[in-house]
C-alpha cells in the first residue's frame, strides 16, 4: 500500500513552527505532526494560540497527531490539574484542525499501575468528547513503561476505547528489536506510528534517544514491518521523528528531503 507520511516538527530540531511548516509543504510530505512545544515557544514569542493555529491552517497540511506534556499519569494536585489541562486544550485545538490523534509519551517515573490506568480513564474521556484518541508511546529512556509489552498491559487495564497504543519503530529496535512485537498486534490495536531507523552497533549511553536516523541508513527491517503493520488494518499516517543533532544543524529543507525520499523508498 501507499502510505501517507507525516514529518514530526521534532525531526528537525528547535526551529520556530512557521519555519516547521514550511518545510514539510514545501518539500512534499502528506502532513505534520505538531508539538505541545511548537505552540508554548509561540506563545514565549507573544503570539496567541488562535494565532498558532492560523499559521497551521495557513499551511495546508494536515495534522496527523498533536503532542500533550508526559506526567499526568501520576501528577497530583496542581501539577495533575495543569497537565489535564493541556490536554484538554491540545485536544481542542486538535479539533479546529482536524487530528484525530491526541500523542503522549508515558510518565518518566514509575507509580502504581492501577492508579496510572485511572488516569489513563480520564484522559480518554477528555478526548472522546471530541471524538479523538490519545496516543501512548513507550520510550527506552524509562523503566515501567519501557517495552510495548508494558504499554499494552496498561491499557489493557485501563480498557478505554478512546485510550490506544503508539507504535514506534526506533524504541522498539532499541529494545526487543525484531518482528516480535509487530506480529503480536491484534488487528485494530495499533492507534498511531512513529518511525525513524536505528545505527548497527551499540549506542551510548544506554538511555540516548537521539541517534535516529532515515529509513534505510540502520538496522529497523521497514520491508518486514511494514506489511504487518498493513496486515493488522492501520491505514493512518506513518510520522517521521528522528532526533538527531546533526541533521538539527543542518539546512532543514534538505533535512526533510532527504527523509522524505527514503521514506517514500519504503513502498
Amino acid at each position: 500500500m501507499t502510505w501517507k507520511l507525516a514529518l514530526h516538527t521534532g525531526s528537525l530540531g528547535a526551529k520556530p513552527l512557521e519555519v516547521a511548516l514550511d518545510v514539510a509543504r514545501e518539500t512534499g510530505w502528506d502532513a505534520v505532526e505538531l508539538r505541545y512545544v511548537d505552540f508554548t515557544r509561540q506563545f514565549e514569542a507573544g503570539r496567541s494560540a488562535d494565532e498558532a493555529l492560523a499559521l497551521v491552517r495557513a499551511c495546508g497540511l494536515p495534522v496527523a497527531a498533536m503532542g500533550v506534556e508526559r506526567g499526568w499519569f501520576y501528577a497530583e494536585g496542581e501539577a495533575r490539574t495543569r497537565l489535564l489541562g493541556i490536554i484538554g486544550e491540545v485536544s481542542r485545538w486538535a479539533d479546529e484542525l482536524g487530528a484525530p490523534i491526541v500523542m503522549s509519551p508515558c510518565d518518566p517515573r514509575p507509580g502504581d499501575l492501577d492508579r496510572a490506568a485511572a488516569s489513563l480513564r480520564e484522559a480518554g474521556d477528555i478526548v472522546a468528547a471530541r471524538g479523538q484518541t490519545i496516543a501512548l508511546e513507550l520510550n527506552t529512556s524509562l523503566v515501567q513503561f519501557r517495552t510495548l509489552r508494558q504499554v499494552r498491559e496498561l491499557l489493557a487495564r485501563a480498557a478505554h476505547p478512546n485510550v490506544g497504543l503508539l507504535v514506534d519503530t526506533y524504541h522498539i529496535q532499541r529494545t526487543v528489536g525484531g518482528l516480535t512485537d509487530y506480529q503480536d498486534l491484534a488487528p485494530g490495536e495499533i492507534a498511531y506510528f512513529q518511525y525513524s531507523d536505528v545505527p548497527a552497533g551499540p549506542i551510548e549511553p544506554p538511555t540516548d534517544t537521539f541517534n535516529r536516523l532515515p529509513p534505510g541508513q540502520g538496522i529497523v527491517p521497514f520491508a518486514e514491518i511494514l506489511p504487518i503493520v498493513a496486515a493488522k488494518g492501520y491505514t493512518g499516517y506513518l510520522s517521521y521523528e528522528a532526533l538527531h543533532p546533526a541533521a538539527f544543524a543542518r539546512d532543514p529543507y534538505e533535512v526533510a528531503a532527504e527523509a522524505l525520499a527514503a521514506s517514500r523508498a519504503l513502498g
